[in-house]
């Protein structure tokens, strides 16, 4: 009961905080107007605020706050949610450099894993047992003595940045992005009910339940036609709960890449692409593959659509296989979904400007 409690007490505060959310960023005129933006990823038509970090703030952090028991772990982990939506406010209104932007997600990382977060173990995919992470170790005096474990910790600072960072890169359309978060979210808590006589895990589910109802209350109006966009702050958030979810609800690593697989997969072949075109791969552009289902004449209700039923899908597969198996079909998503962004890539180009509004 608690769980279900978490999840409508969230969804409440998201669907509830986001059309004043809405009205202050239009009062104050901090909105996207495509009409002064010439970026070819641009692909709405009429002036959209982007402040989606701040609804997904207060619906996951406020019922965190009351609903958790505090410890160091979760100190950190609102500590470093706080910077993370201020990071993402002051981009939504002074477009932030994405040269900042990167060292400033890895500060926020680093804050959670100085709480404690780490990912200490990971389930072999080729056998029996796990491959640990513990190992080496750095130990110091500072106020105290504490360790740092190298691999452990060295792996959740990547494991958080990069899932922020591929999240991010998926929430170009009209709830494309809250719709396969909320859904991701709600496979972790499901997975984390296998392990509910320990009350740590308990927690982890709750807080599971918190970040999917949060992301189901903002897609009532971000779905299409949008009121309001997700902008960095609420992508990134995005990416970070995932991350720290997966690593809190047992190291469950591979879960979060089998139900993130389309948007690892598109955020590779971009990287790819841009570095092999002698471009940044920081530097965004109209060619991630929710673009190029757009050339192929997809709506934007068709793709977001098409995002939710995948990662529904491969999270349902993930509720029922073992770590061998998930690492079989991790290999099977890569295959087929690679391929078809492969061939779309292949055979049409993004230069195509459709509608913007299409739905």
């Amino acid at each position: 009961m608690t769980t279900l409690f978490a999840f409508i007490i969230s969804f409440l505060v998201a669907a509830i905080s986001t059309p004043l959310v809405i009205a202050l960023y239009k009062a104050r005129k901090w909105v996207d107007d495509p009409k002064k933006s010439t970026h070819p990823k641009v692909v709405h038509k009429k002036p959209v605020p982007r402040g989606g970090g701040i609804v997904i703030a207060l619906a996951t952090l406020l019922p965190t706050l009351v609903l958790l028991d505090m410890n160091k772990k979760l100190i950190g982990i609102v500590v470093a949610a706080i910077f993370i939506t201020v990071l993402g406010f002051l981009d939504d209104i002074r477009d932030l450099h994405p040269k900042l932007r990167l060292p400033l997600l890895f500060a926020a990382a680093l804050l959670v894993v100085g709480s404690g977060v780490g990912i200490a173990y990971v389930s072999n995919p080729f056998g029996p047992g796990v491959l640990h992470l513990d190992q080496p170790r750095i130990m110091f005096e500072f106020f105290g003595t504490h360790t740092i474990w190298v691999l452990a910790d060295l792996f959740a600072l990547i494991w958080i940045v990069w899932t922020m960072t591929i999240v991010n890169w998926s929430k170009g359309l009209d709830g494309q992005m809250p719709g396969f978060v909320g859904i991701a979210a709600l496979v972790i808590g499901v997975l984390s009910l296998r392990f509910s006589t320990d009350p740590a895990q308990l927690q982890v589910t709750t807080l599971a339940m918190i970040v999917s109802g949060a992301f189901f209350g903002f897609l009532l109006w971000n779905m299409y036609p949008q009121k309001i966009m997700a902008g960095y702050g609420a992508g990134s958030l995005a990416g970070y709960f995932l991350a720290i979810l997966s690593i809190l609800s047992g190291a469950k690593v591979a879960t979060a890449l089998l139900v993130l697989a389309i948007p690892t997969i598109d955020a590779c072949f971009v990287i790819v692409r841009r570095i092999a075109n002698g471009k940044s791969p920081l530097w965004g552009d109209r060619g991630h593959l929710h673009h190029r289902l757009m050339d192929m004449g997809w709506g934007k209700r068709r793709i977001a659509a098409f995002y939710w039923l995948s990662t529904a899908i491969l999270g349902l597969a993930s509720l029922q296989l073992n770590s061998q198996q998930k690492f079989y079909t991790i290999i099977g998503a890569v295959v087929l979904f690679g391929g078809l962004v492969a061939w779309i890539t292949l055979f049409f180009s993004s230069s195509k400007q459709l509608a913007r509004d299409s739905g």
